[in-house]
């Protein structure tokens, strides 16, 4: 009977061993670590007279021991319980230099923190300071720049608190307000052992639709932690001496009046939601003198809770309170008109209204929209730009607003998925307060509109343009050079039009230059960053161009390996990496986007590691999901993406590169979704990668991406959309990736556990990596290292070294399943 048992046991830690392998952390090829560890280039930040610049040094990625520190997840957020800081902070600076963009002299700062991981850099309004936040282990400091002595010096006394944003706003050239902690850490309320009773929630018959927010409020006792660690004291530090303004309360925000004389306060009241994150919890806007004192309570607004579902529909009460900028103290705010239900019959669906200072009168009604109101840019008495739009539309309206005579006239009205109209962003400039405002040019007819992608059928070309606010034409007056790819950063001097730009190429790194668009002499470089690639010396990049079967031109960045010989090598196996995006207009999904003319950068969610290793890669396929025949996009998801699949195959084997035969696709969220969707429904593939998705609609029921329509109201649509619903379909070896502290609406790690349980039990080919301590986006240098050995390990083995297929198999178009 001992034999017996022991025998049982024996075979069942075989079985188990075979269904979960004990894996340490493993290296991918060499070439491929290179890249992902590369030191990248740095990014900077310019004055807006271009005398100085600040380099800005970046960490790289951070170990899974860091990642593994304290965390709470609570009201949406995750903080670090010892410091007050959010718990995960990206793009972290570890060293600031200066450069005088005159003279190109570079100046190493001083007195800098060690080991630094610094946020935020904000110049002072004169530009002759910088002030930085330093994230410690048990706090965080702000640290002041002396530009001309290139000097830094922590300049706060309390630690700060930053749970909630930093809140750093200069108050003038020697005073800035920030947030500080109120208790220290070590007073945290203790968790109790035993519970006062139950966590009890109840509706008594009002709707309250909500997204599958991550990190919520879960029990009294997160209801105490997160008024903790979210509560601050406002503090005005003038030359390093720290006073207090008004009392401690959980502020989201707090913004000085262009004039400075008063501050726009919001802060968070209870109860705290147990179904939406903090930015959804009821809050108070009111307006304070800067000794902090309350002068006028804006707004009491509730809880987010019920906001009724649809893209376009809002709470019937005010939203966007903020300061104009052209004025010394007025506050500006939309309010519906249709008590926020968009499909409500009415002519105007916003109104907008102004309360000058001292705020004792009654609001002035500004303008009507008759879409849903999206913001204001302002300029001067005569030129402001209101933004409008529907998102479930995809429909966005620019309007010149006239103060001076109260008009609202339209300029422009566009489909938001049409690049090619896109006009830009209008340039601006600081006006007397301090506060960037529209530029406008000629005499105030035009204004100059910067736009830094510049959309066209020969791929993206930025330009610059004059805008006629009579005749609403956008004349382009510089556009970058085909062969390259350069933007305008900044507008130095818009009569002489001296920018300053970014140009790069395939070969090119990407660097800043000064331009002068009136002289026509040579762009004189400032920054002179060099390759951090020089693995992918030699790999070809191309535009690629090609149709659908039902006519809908689609385009994809193709990847080449270095010294690959089509002749003499062959087709490659390929690696197709997509997102799905929808578009009310075929034509619109048709147009050219990206451009084959930019440098290429590696993150740790590139696919483009690959093309070392001998694989044609094709990047960025468009995988467009079109509405038709007056159905809405998502109608025909599957057999979309099934034609966008096919067309992409298709064109990779006619151009002699791409092996049909040995076809892996993939993707990241809404492209693993689409990822595991394929591989249900076709037989197109011998592998699939799917990082962080979705695969069970019916976990999203109240909308997803750009779907709006509930579960209830289209079930049937939910289901077939679902991967999870055809697991048994799935027989194409798959490879699930997720992090499992992913903290993005509607991924829940679930989704793969159940996938891969679903696939399993159903007799498929599967396997799960579930990266410790990763969020949405993965960021530990372990498991950035580990997913790219797991990927290409399944690549090699199901999609490089697949068996061959014999030729009756092998047929243009492969059906679909």
């Amino acid at each position: 009977m001992k034999r017996t048992i022991l025998n049982l046991l024996l075979l069942l830690a075989v079985c188990s061993a075979k269904a979960q392998d004990a894996v340490t952390y493993q290296m991918p090829p060499k070439a491929m670590a290179d890249l992902l560890l590369a030191k990248p280039t740095p990014t900077v930040s310019v004055d807006s007279k271009a005398d100085w610049m600040l380099l800005i040094d970046r960490n790289s990625y951070p170990s899974v021991e860091e990642l593994a520190r304290p965390e709470l997840r609570i009201a949406g957020l995750r903080i670090n319980p010892n410091n007050f800081a959010p718990s995960r902070q990206f793009l972290v600076a570890n060293n600031f230099t200066l450069k005088n963009i005159k003279t190109g002299q570079t100046f190493p700062v001083s007195g800098l923190p060690s080991p630094m991981l610094a946020s935020g850099p904000v110049w002072s309004p004169d530009e002759k300071k910088i002030v930085f936040t330093q994230t410690n282990a048990n706090g965080v400091d702000l640290y002041e720049i002396d530009v001309a002595t290139h000097k830094a010096a922590k300049i706060n006394k309390k630690p700060l608190n930053i749970v909630l944003g930093s809140g750093i706003t200069w108050e003038d050239n020697n005073t800035v307000v920030y947030r500080t902690t109120v208790k220290p850490a070590s007073a945290a309320p203790a968790k109790p052992l035993m519970p006062k009773g139950p966590t009890v929630q109840q509706s008594l018959g009002k709707t309250a639709p909500s997204a599958t927010y991550e990190d919520l409020i879960k029990s009294p006792y997160d209801e105490q932690l997160f008024e903790f660690y979210a509560t601050t004291q406002l503090v005005r530090n003038r030359n390093g001496l720290e006073t207090t303004i008004g009392k401690p309360a959980i502020y989201t925000s707090v913004s000085i009046s262009p004039d400075k004389k008063y501050l726009m306060e919001r802060s968070i009241r209870k109860p705290f939601s147990y179904l939406v994150t903090a930015a959804g919890f009821p809050s108070t806007i009111t307006i304070a003198d800067l000794s902090g004192k309350t002068l006028k309570v804006l707004a009491e607004l509730p809880s987010r809770e019920a906001t009724p579902s649809g893209y376009d529909n809002t709470q019937n009460v005010p939203r966007g309170f903020d300061w104009r900028d052209d004025e010394p103290a007025t506050i500006t705010w939309a309010q519906p008109l249709d008590s926020g239900l968009i499909k409500r019959k009415v002519d105007f669906h916003d109104a907008v209204y102004a309360l000058d200072a001292p705020f004792t009168g009654s609001p002035k009604e500004l303008f009507k929209t008759q879409l849903r109101f999206r913001g204001v840019t302002w300029g001067n008495a005569t030129v402001a730009l209101v933004s409008e739009g529907l998102r479930s539309k995809q429909t966005e309206r620019i309007s010149r607003y006239n103060s001076s005579t109260g008009s609202l006239e339209k300029l422009l009205e566009r489909n938001q998925t049409d690049a090619y109209s896109d006009p830009g962003d209008p340039v601006t400039e600081k006006n007397k307060f301090g506060r960037q405002v529209i530029q406008t040019i000629d005499n105030g007819t035009k204004i100059l509109m910067n736009n830094t992608i510049g959309s066209s059928a020969k791929g993206d070309l930025p330009f610059l343009a004059k805008f006629d606010l009579t005749t609403r034409q956008n004349e382009i007056i510089w556009r970058c050079a085909e062969g390259t790819y350069e933007f305008v950063v900044d507008v130095i001097d818009p009569n002489k039009l001296t920018l300053i730009t970014r140009k790069e190429s395939q070969k090119e790194v990407p660097n800043y230059f000064l331009k002068d668009l009136m002289l026509r002499i040579a762009d004189r470089p400032i920054t002179n960053f060099t390759n951090p690639y020089p693995q992918l010396a030699g790999v070809s990049k191309q535009k690629i161009t090609y149709k659908r079967s039902d006519g809908v031109d689609l385009t994809g960045d193709l990847y080449l390996p270095a010294g690959y010989d089509k002749a003499k090598d062959g087709p490659l196996p390929v690696l197709i990496w997509a997102y799905p995006r929808e578009f009310n207009s075929a034509a619109d999904a048709a147009q050219v986007r990206g451009s084959a003319n930019r440098f290429t950068t590696i993150g740790g969610g590139s696919p483009v590691f690959f093309v070392t290793n001998g694989y044609a890669v094709l990047d960025n396929a468009e995988m467009p999901i079109v509405a038709k025949d007056g159905k809405k996009p998502n109608d025909t998801f599957v057999q979309q993406l099934q034609l966008n699949a096919e067309a992409a195959i298709n064109k990779l084997a006619e151009m002699g590169v791409g092996d049909r035969n040995r076809i892996a696709v993939g993707g990241h969220s809404y492209g693993a979704f689409m990822t595991a969707n394929l591989l249900a429904h076709t037989n197109l593939f011998k592998a699939g990668l799917a990082e962080s998705g979705a695969y069970n609609r019916t976990l999203t029921p109240f909308g997803f991406q750009n779907e709006e329509r509930t579960y209830w109201d289209d079930p049937k649509l939910y289901y077939d959309m679902s991967p999870f619903s055809f697991a048994d379909k799935i027989k194409t070896p798959i490879l699930l990736i997720h992090g499992d502290a992913d903290d993005n609406p509607g991924t829940f790690p679930i989704n793969s556990e159940r996938l891969f349980a679903a696939i399993k039990g159903l007799g498929g080919t599967v396997r799960f990596v579930y990266l410790p301590y990763e969020a949405h986006g993965y960021r530990g240098k372990e498991n950035l290292l580990h997913k790219l050995w797991e990927q290409n390990q399944w690549l090699d083995k199901y999609v490089k070294n697949a068996k061959p297929v014999s030729a009756a198999i092998a047929k243009p178009v492969v059906g679909s399943k």
